[in-house]
């Protein structure tokens, strides 16, 4: 068993927030990645997909979603399937921003919408 500590998360910081790593294989040696993703308020990730499946669950603030073609707006208390290879982007709410629990599997690559590959996430890793 591994127990990673608060003071041990990885924190990995970008222009729209902050997302801290609970688990992943270099952080516990865990098969999958557990991440909380703090958005500053009106941030706007990038358009992008991943070769694999994640979750995200909001637990304070609120977003758009944009996913494969559709928009849905979430808040605190909402879960988001996100399928492999479909294209997305989260908006976070220009007042409050928001707060995420994500969990996705661990190497994941993210790509454009033309294909880059944008590689694995240091979250994720």
């Amino acid at each position: 068993m591994t127990v990673i500590r608060d003071a041990e998360a990885r924190r990995s910081e970008t222009p729209g927030g902050v997302m801290t790593t609970f688990a992943s294989p270099t952080q516990g040696g865990a098969s999958r990645a557990l991440w909380k993703v703090e958005a500053k308020p009106g941030a706007e990730g990038p358009v992008h997909d991943f070769d694999s499946e994640q979750v995200w669950s909001w637990v304070a603030g609120a977003a758009i979603v944009e996913l494969g073609g559709e928009r849905y707006a979430v808040a605190a208390g909402d879960t988001v399937v996100m399928p492999a290879r479909t294209v997305r982007r989260v908006l976070a709410d220009p007042g409050t921003g928001y707060t995420a629990v994500v969990t996705g599997a661990a190497g994941a690559r993210a790509f454009a919408p033309d294909g880059a590959d944008y590689g694995t996430p240091p979250w994720i890793a």
